[in-house]
């Protein structure tokens, strides 16, 4: 059995969470790692799931809260959320609707300590696509995740389109004229904000926290300079869009005008 220096088990963990916003790592803008939502609030445990999580791939952000669940969903789409039910604002399930509404290409891995029938059937019905209870194998945690990535998305987005570029929302790929349009890992994460939200305003704190993660302490600069060579790469490539700055708010990207 594996212990950390609390004498917890790391192999079957027995309980999980996290205390307030930890949404660490640029990793997933280096590295195009997926990056799954941890909601739980004993940071002890969560900071063990998230262990297994990195141990395996992945890029792992935590929340404790189902409030700032709600704040990290809206500014990344998770593949997959692992989501307790009892926290500190409410049950984990009351989201679930929200979720599959707004997000519905996102999993949702309920793992909790209720581990009733009624309260599993109740978890499933409400939306979630696995139901795991404590305590509980990580490396079972690890296949079920797995197993629920493979599984067809229920709800495929449509392609966005602007001028003579496009945007695959649901293979993250952008095209212009029909090519593949390359670019850095940050300018894709730049793009694909932007087009998700086309011809609206998106604020300097949503594109930052989409590109480089929401505990990141990020210069203003950095932000500007991904905008700069994306800008540079959109005009090369004569995709008939433009950026904005909208001073003091942030971008807005829509159809050139000329």
């Amino acid at each position: 059995m594996q212990t950390d220096n609390t004498g917890v088990n790391v192999d079957a963990i027995t309980c999980a969470g996290v205390a307030g916003v930890c949404l660490p790592s640029r990793r997933d803008a280096d590295t195009g790692k997926m990056r799954i939502l941890i909601v739980e609030d004993q940071p002890e445990m969560a900071a063990l799931v998230a262990e297994r999580l990195t141990r395996s791939g992945y890029v792992a952000d935590n929340v404790g809260t189902l409030e700032d669940a709600v704040e990290a969903l809206r500014q990344y789409d998770y593949p997959i959320i692992l989501l307790d039910r009892r926290l500190p604002d409410g049950d984990g399930v009351s989201i679930l609707q929200s979720v599959r509404s707004t997000k519905p290409n996102t999993r949702v891995l309920l793992v909790t300590a209720l581990r009733s029938i009624d309260e599993r059937i109740n978890g499933l019905d409400a939306g979630a696509d696995d139901y795991l209870t404590k305590p509980f194998d990580a490396d079972e945690l690890i296949a079920r995740i797995r197993a629920i990535l493979r599984r067809p998305n229920a709800g495929v987005v449509p392609p966005v389109s602007l001028g003579e570029l496009s945007f695959d929302l649901n293979q993250h790929e952008a095209f212009v004229r029909g090519q593949p349009f390359v670019m850095s890992k940050r300018e894709l994460l730049l793009l694909e904000a932007l087009m998700r939200r086309a011809g609206r305003a998106v604020k300097h704190s949503t594109l930052i926290s989409e590109i480089y993660g929401l505990d990141d302490a990020v210069q203003a600069d950095a932000l500007k300079m991904s905008v700069s060579r994306l800008r540079q790469n959109l005009k090369e490539r004569n995709a008939g869009v433009e950026i904005h700055t909208l001073r003091g708010i942030g971008y807005l990207i829509e159809r050139s005008r000329a």
